[in-house]
């Protein structure tokens, strides 16, 4: 029988996106007994994400500096922003490039099961960012699953108010109940090139 050590290293493990309560075996076990190779590096690296990894403030994605070097880079299109769930999304975007402007970090979509309401995400941010800057299109590059939808819609109706701001969501290209960080690049900027108008 494992100590409980061990059955917290597993449980901590299948956690983990993805993983279930064998691959967490599996992974402890490959942990344990490679721990001088293995083990202690990763502490040390988790550790070191931990003290050094922070989020950036102003957009939402994560970085060594807050601002982070996305929205600190002057040669980025400050006059859109593209609106995305999570920051795996954000980096599928910069792996495509063809996307040049600056981003908004949500931190989820709207999903009563998950416990995320509207002020567990960054859209009153998102609202302070167009309030104090000129931005001329907000893109919203969200899941087409029913919460990512339904998100996109309450963020359109709170930016109504704002007039010469263009709200615009990728169109073609991704199926209904897709997630943005499993297409690939093509779809991924055939859905940006032809995107659509909502306000």
């Amino acid at each position: 029988m494992n100590s409980s050590e061990i059955d917290i290293l597993i449980n901590e493990i299948s956690k983990l996106p993805g993983l279930g309560r064998r691959s967490a075996q599996r992974i402890a076990i490959y942990l344990l007994k490679n721990k001088s190779a293995k083990l202690s590096p990763l502490i040390k690296t988790l550790t070191d994400a931990q003290t050094k990894i922070v989020d950036c403030n102003k957009c939402g994605n994560i970085d060594m500096i807050d601002p982070c070097n996305l929205c600190q880079n002057s040669k980025r299109d400050d006059n859109t922003i593209l609106v995305v769930e999570d920051v795996s999304d954000l980096w599928t975007f910069e792996r495509t490039g063809f996307y040049k402007g600056k981003y908004h970090v949500l931190g989820g979509s709207l999903s009563a099961m998950n416990g995320l309401g509207i002020n567990e995400l960054r859209i009153s941010k998102l609202i302070d960012r167009i309030k104090v800057q000129k931005i001329d299109e907000v893109i919203l590059a969200l899941s087409t699953t029913m919460e990512g939808q339904t998100t996109s819609h309450v963020i359109a109706d709170k930016l109504e108010t704002f007039k010469d701001l263009t709200i615009t969501r990728l169109a073609q290209g991704i199926p209904m109940g897709g997630e943005v960080h499993f297409l690939d690049e093509n779809t991924l900027n055939a859905a940006f090139q032809s995107r659509k108008k909502i306000i």
